[in-house]
């Protein structure tokens, strides 16, 4: 059994940098799931498509694709810290970018900006969650990693209250007359275009600010000791280190896993917002469902992260993967009401499972952790696709939600079969780790 009863999860010794280094989960947590409402809003203000729209979720989650070999190669030839260092720096860059992206009102240039403040991001989830996974015992390992993942939440719960308070409830393309129709779409083109800047200014200044903020942390952590794991910051050689990891099923499945379940999260919390709206619930309104998934998420961490002492970690994925599934054919079958609760619901199986993938894929890899934690933030990049799969879905009979019918429920449903099925690889995956690896 994987269960680590006894063993301490975390040194007193090295409390502070394990407390600094988990502040950053929460800080891309914050990025993250800022961004997700925003796919409506530049939806509103430039008037795009689901597909174009969906152009967001392609350059957040196709920078991790980019970026996390180069960020492991980095941290390979430097350190841990280093690589920190230089993510949060990347970070702060593609934020502040947002101030010359509002400017010229270029919708490519905001995608810029967030494809450079995602290598950021790259370069600190590479970076920290194989630093978290070596500050302590590998018998504590995939628990330490939950244990900090649960700051990721809260970040997220921030972020989605920055996005409601203070830019989503502020867009006056959003605004609409006491019938209902949009104001936005009624508008002459010179209206619409003082209405545009106001609102892209709106969106810019979260970002602007929050690159401040990461700057702060740049400051505090170059000027702290962190710890050095020697096995682990070793210099290896790069093609040596990638057969070997490829040669191990578990790995190799555990990238696939994680790849299919970053989509099924991104799809979860990018179209509830949209989903809310078939039920007549508005945009500012909907935020609340958005923030109610973060929050049993975090709750589902919590409760997770405590049975792992007791349940084997590839038994408890395979268990809150099947979860998972049964709320999701909630979400697509149930009527009214029942199918948003059913929705949101889904956020208490995923809880465990970015962690819990990671920590069980990278069991027993040593120096060549930092190359295998590349490769799982590269299937980060599942994020970007099915998403952007979803959107075409959605798009399949015209721009709105409900246009035809599936199984006799409307594409807004349906397009959720994606991530009943992104869960199903995952409840495999676990189900596999759990009868052939970790079986005693």
């Amino acid at each position: 059994m994987n269960t680590s009863e006894g063993i301490p999860v975390v040194s007193k010794s090295i409390i502070v940098p394990f407390i600094l280094i988990t502040s950053l989960f929460a800080l891309w947590g914050l990025a993250n799931d800022m961004t997700n409402p925003m796919v409506r809003g530049f939806q509103k203000v430039l008037e795009l498509s689901n597909t174009q729209a969906s152009l967001v979720q392609l350059a957040f989650y196709g920078g991790y694709f980019t970026m996390a070999i180069p960020a492991a190669l980095f941290v390979n030839r430097f350190s841990y810290k280093k690589g920190v260092l230089l993510g949060l720096a990347l970070y702060a860059a593609g934020a502040l970018l947002f101030w010359p992206a509002a400017a010229m009102e270029s919708y490519g240039f905001f995608l810029a900006a967030l494809y450079i403040l995602t290598f950021g991001l790259a370069f600190l989830e590479t970076t920290s969650n194989p630093y978290i996974l070596s500050m302590g015992a590998e018998q504590t390992a995939i628990q330490r990693l939950n244990f900090a993942q649960m700051f990721n939440p809260m970040g997220s719960i921030l972020g989605l209250l920055i996005a409601q308070n203070f830019v989503l409830g502020a867009l006056k393309s959003d605004d609409t007359t006491a019938e209902g129709i949009p104001i936005y779409d009624t508008l002459t083109e010179s209206a619409k275009a003082v209405i545009r800047t106001s609102d892209l200014e709106i969106i810019r200044n979260p970002y602007v600010i929050l690159g401040v903020v990461v700057l702060l942390f740049f400051v505090l952590i170059a000027i702290m000791k962190m710890p050095e794991n020697k096995q682990q910051e070793a210099t290896v050689n790069f093609s040596d280190s990638v057969k070997r990891l490829w040669n191990q099923p578990k790995f190799t499945f555990g990238v696939i896993a994680q790849a299919f379940y970053v989509g099924a999260q991104i799809m979860c919390w990018t179209y509830v917002y949209q989903y809310a709206e078939t039920l007549g619930i508005d945009a500012k309104s909907a935020v609340w469902y958005g923030l109610a998934g973060y929050i049993i998420f975090l709750i589902g961490r919590t409760i997770g992260t405590a049975l792992m002492t007791k349940i084997d970690s590839g038994k408890l994925l395979m268990l809150f993967g099947l979860g998972g599934m049964i709320t999701l054919v909630g979400a697509i079958f149930l009527p009214g009401m029942l199918g948003i609760y059913s929705l949101v619901g889904t956020s208490l199986f995923m809880s465990i499972m970015f962690p819990t993938i990671y920590g069980i894929a990278l069991e027993g890899q040593g120096e060549d952790a930092k190359f295998g934690a590349a490769f799982l933030i590269m299937a980060i990049v599942g994020g970007a696709l099915l998403p952007y799969l979803q959107g075409y879905m959605l798009d399949f009979g015209g721009v709105g939600y409900e246009d035809i019918t599936f199984l006799g429920v409307t594409e807004m449903r349906f397009s959720f079969v994606l991530s009943l099925l992104c869960l199903l690889v995952v409840a495999l995956y676990g189900r596999t780790v759990y009868k052939k690896y970790h079986a005693k």
